[in-house]
C-alpha cells in the first residue's frame, strides 16, 4: 500500500469513529474530498452536507456545490448566514476570520445537531497549519473536527486522491472568502464585496483559472500567475473598462503575481 493510500485508510477510519456527522462544505477542493470521503466511509444516509449562504462567497460557487451533491445523490441544508452579525467582522480586525467562523460554526453545530448529527466536520488541512488561519482557533474551540488534518493530508495529496476518485474539483484552483481581498482596518461592506466578485467574474470569464482581485479603497491591485501576466497586459485596457464599470476607479495589476494571503503580508512585516 501506498503512502497515499495508507492516508486515505487512515482518513476513513477517522470519519467512521465520527460518524454520522455534517460536513461544511463549500465546494472546493478540499470540502469535496472530504464529503465524497465521508460518503464512502459513512454512507449516503449518514452524511449531511452543508453550505454557507455568505455575502463573501460568490453565487457560482453555491451553484457548483448544490450541483455536486445533486450528481452524487447526497443531502445537502444551504443555510443562508449574515456575516455581519459577526462581532467585529463588518469592522475587518486582524482575527477577523477567527470572530467570523466562530459565529458560522456555531450556528452550523446547532443546526446539525437539530437535523440528529452530533458531529461537524471541516475541510482543513495539513499544509493549513503552516499559513495564518485565525480561523483554527475557532473551530478547535467549537469542537469542530478536522479529518484531512488529522489524517496529515496535505492540499497535493488531496488533489491526487481526488483525481483518482475521479472528483471534478481535483484541478480547481484555490478559492478564498472574498473578506480577504481588503487590507485588514477597511470596512467590509456587501457592496464591496460584490465589487470584487464582479471584477474576479470578468477575469475568470476571459480564461483566466488562478486570480485574485485586491481592494484597496478605489484601487484595485490585480493578482495572475507569473505565466498569465503578459495576457493580462494584452487585455488591459477591457480589464481596465471593465472593473471600473465594477465600481473601482483605478486599476492595477501586481508585479509579484498571485499568490496565497498577500494581504497578510502587512501582519508580517509589523511582526518582525
Amino acid at each position: 500500500m501506498t503512502v497515499l493510500a495508507e492516508k486515505e485508510e487512515r482518513l476513513f477510519a477517522i470519519l467512521r469513529r465520527f460518524g454520522p456527522a455534517a460536513v461544511a462544505f463549500s465546494g472546493g477542493v478540499d470540502s469535496t474530498y472530504l464529503l465524497w470521503a465521508a460518503r464512502e466511509a459513512l454512507g449516503a444516509e449518514r452524511v449531511l452536507a452543508v453550505t454557507m449562504a455568505l455575502a463573501s462567497v460568490p453565487k457560482r460557487e453555491l451553484d457548483e456545490a448544490a450541483a455536486y451533491c445533486r450528481g452524487a445523490g447526497l443531502r445537502q441544508a444551504v443555510l443562508p448566514l449574515d456575516q455581519f452579525r459577526a462581532p467585529g467582522f463588518g469592522e475587518n480586525p486582524p482575527d477577523r476570520c477567527y470572530r467570523c467562523k466562530k459565529y458560522l460554526f456555531q450556528e452550523v453545530i446547532a443546526y446539525a445537531a437539530a437535523k440528529g448529527f452530533p458531529h461537524v466536520l471541516d475541510g482543513t488541512n495539513r499544509d493549513d497549519a503552516d499559513h495564518y488561519r485565525p480561523g483554527m482557533r475557532a473551530i478547535a474551540e467549537l469542537g469542530v473536527v478536522s479529518p484531512l488534518r488529522l489524517a496529515e493530508l496535505r492540499k497535493a495529496d488531496i488533489r491526487a486522491l481526488s483525481k483518482a476518485a475521479g472528483l471534478p474539483t481535483w484541478q480547481k484552483p484555490a478559492f478564498a472568502c472574498l473578506a480577504t481581498r481588503f487590507p485588514y482596518g477597511e470596512a467590509l461592506t456587501e457592496e464591496k464585496l460584490r465589487r470584487v466578485e464582479t471584477a474576479e467574474e470578468w477575469l475568470r470569464s476571459r480564461g483566466f483559472a488562478q486570480y485574485r482581485v485586491r481592494a484597496h479603497g478605489d484601487l484595485a491591485r490585480i493578482e495572475v500567475p507569473e505565466a498569465d501576466m503578459d495576457r493580462l497586459y494584452a487585455l488591459r485596457k477591457d480589464a481596465a473598462a471593465a472593473l471600473r464599470a465594477a465600481g473601482f476607479l483605478y486599476v492595477t495589476m501586481d508585479l509579484l503575481g498571485y499568490r496565497m494571503g498577500s494581504m497578510d503580508e502587512a501582519i508580517h512585516k509589523e511582526s518582525v
